[in-house]
């Protein structure tokens, strides 16, 4: 009994003291906000007629159909050619901040509101990965994901560093003026009846806003740690529980994938995979996907080996030489469909996803490959010569200012 408790207890311990997986979570961080930002940027001639004014799903049709889904999107406060613009702007500039962990809670809270307002202004354009973007950026919110391998990291870095040097480090201006803009927005949005969403976008948002301007208050005039250690346990659980929602997702994704093609005759009998080769909207590349389809056997393997992977995934969790097989075959596969069938931001988006699994031992190599060839390019510069990572107990970011 005793065992049990302190086994509990230790349980407990690791869950509020501390974030978990801090460099899993840069790395969906990254992924996400990268493959977002790509696709903005990819369709920015085309945005009017995806999202804007000119899309055959015009802003009337989408306005009824928000108002039965009641779904969140700041592209219904107005029709206005100038709105959209801003709005669309706005999304690559969170995107690029979450990317580059500037401001990493705030960017977050954005980065979902660019996401949500431009999918569900246009339901019908998507492949695949805008779903799971859609649902990767609500999660996203929950955790502290610029821990490590951001600009947050850096700035609380050297932060530190001038307090061990005895120097004076000014005061956070950025974060306060960011937290006051938005509340605007949001008072302006609730006010005028605009805001939308039903209840949960709006609460997440709402709450995400007080909370961060609870912490800064609390850092900036609380002399007693212990308002801040209970802030700073309460962003961990929330952290973490974020954390096991998305591992959770993933695993859902490739099982009730997996699950249901075991009940389609073309992936019973090992020609599911032969079709879409042949349809000219997937096919990029006609003759490369002649040449695979040529293979009857190849085709049976490729149809077969994606059941089999998809429904065992959620299984191998239990094995990490297994799992970290399965990885690799999961990565390659979407590596594949991104070249053959020409999905790459559907590809990019459950590559990502299929990164928080991925170990921290690998993170950490991968890590240390960017840093040094970061230092490269910058000594080619004449910038001198770059520190290298942080372990993971080291990186606070997290625990400073408005990227809490």
């Amino acid at each position: 009994m005793n065992r049990l408790s302190e086994t509990f207890a230790r349980g407990v311990e690791r869950v509020t003291g501390s974030a978990l997986g801090p460099y899993q979570t840069a790395v969906i961080r990254i992924g996400f906000a990268g493959t977002w930002l790509l696709f903005l940027l990819r369709e920015f001639p085309h945005r009017q007629e995806l999202y804007g004014p000119d899309g055959p799903w015009s802003w009337n049709l989408a306005r009824q159909l928000i108002a039965g889904n009641h779904a969140f999107t700041a592209l219904m406060w107005s029709d206005g050619q100038l709105w959209f613009e801003v709005c669309y702007l706005l999304a690559i500039l969170a995107a690029a901040a979450l990317l580059v962990g500037w401001r990493t809670r705030t960017a977050a809270v954005l980065f979902m509101a660019g996401v949500l307002s431009l999918q569900n202004r246009s339901v019908f354009m998507g492949d695949g990965g805008d779903n799971v973007l859609h649902l990767m950026s609500l999660y996203l919110v929950l955790t502290r994901c610029g821990q490590v391998w951001s600009l947050d990291a850096r700035r609380v870095e050297r932060a530190e560093a001038a307090r061990a040097r005895g120097e004076r480090v000014p005061a956070d201006r950025v974060g306060p003026v960011l937290w006051a803009l938005s509340g605007a927005v949001l008072g302006t949005a609730a006010l005028t009846g605009r805001l939308g969403g039903g209840w949960l976008v709006p609460a997440l948002l709402w709450t995400a806003w007080a909370g961060l301007g609870l912490w800064w208050a609390v850092g900036r005039w609380e002399r007693s740690p212990q308002p801040r250690m209970l802030l700073d346990v309460l962003a961990n659980v929330l952290h973490n529980a974020g954390l096991v929602v998305i591992m959770a997702e993933a695993c859902l994704i490739y099982a009730t994938a997996g699950w249901y093609k075991i009940q389609g005759s073309r992936w019973q009998d090992g020609t599911a995979v032969y079709y879409p080769l042949h349809l000219d909207y997937f096919s990029p590349w006609p003759a490369l996907a002649d040449l695979m389809s040529a293979s009857g056997v190849l085709m049976m393997i490729v149809t077969y080996g994606t059941v089999i992977v998809q429904v065992a995934f959620p299984f191998t969790l239990f094995d990490r030489r297994v799992k970290n097989v399965l990885l690799v075959l999961m990565m390659t596969e979407h590596a594949v469909i991104a070249v053959v069938l020409g999905l790459p931001f559907f590809s990019l988006a459950m590559i990502t996803a299929d990164a928080v699994f991925l170990p921290t031992t690998f993170l950490l190599l991968l890590g240390g490959w960017a840093a040094r060839a970061r230092g490269r390019l910058l000594r080619r510069g004449g910038t001198g010569r770059v520190p290298p990572p942080r372990a993971p107990e080291e990186a606070t970011a997290g625990n400073v200012g408005f990227t809490a």
